[in-house]
């Protein structure tokens, strides 16, 4: 080898690359791995508040399917042309191919009643029978009273889920864990 083969990098160009290596991992791990979601809402309260910041796992679904109580980030089904994307978040009520009724805000699966063991706030509303399409979901936020849901805009698409958010990471006195 000779001397122009070793030649040293400057500092700056040390800097300059790895810069452009740290975006481009951060970019592809938003992308496919992991992102950072805001609530800007009440929907979720009590188990999420607003302005808390939760990491969504954007792998998983690649290996299972969401499961009923999931919480989980999805574009929004109703978007027009031209609106903007929009993210929300909620639990995982009824699965494809179900059929789901809500009578005083019990849920009843395939004519028998889930047991819900997660904090909400509970409403006593009457929604269906309706049966859930292949490769849709039937979603529903914890405060049910103060929640646009699949009850007011239909079914979530498989392919409109981002993933399940597994952790809370503000305010750091709740970081942990999400159930």
């Amino acid at each position: 080898m000779n001397d122009k083969t070793l030649k040293k990098k400057g500092p700056i160009r040390e800097w300059i690359e790895t810069i452009v290596v740290a975006l481009v991992l951060a970019l592809i791990i938003r992308a496919f791995i992991i992102q950072v979601f805001y609530i800007p809402s009440g929907s979720m309260e009590p188990t999420l508040k607003i302005r808390d910041r939760i990491i969504v796992n954007k792998f998983i679904y690649r290996f299972r399917e969401p499961e009923r109580f999931d919480i989980v980030v999805f574009r929004y089904p109703g978007r027009k042309p031209g609106e903007p994307k929009r993210d929300f978040i909620k639990r995982v009520i009824g699965l494809p191919g179900e059929k789901l009724v809500i009578k005083e805000g019990i849920i009843y699966i395939n004519g028998k009643a889930i047991k819900e063991v997660h904090p909400m706030n509970r409403d006593y509303s009457n929604y269906g029978p309706i049966s859930i399409p292949a490769d849709n979901y039937f979603v529903m936020g914890d405060n049910r009273p103060n929640s646009a849901d699949s009850r007011v805009w239909g079914f979530v698409p498989e392919e409109n889920i981002a993933g399940p958010a597994f952790i809370r990471i503000w305010p750091l006195t709740k970081l942990g864990p999400i159930s």
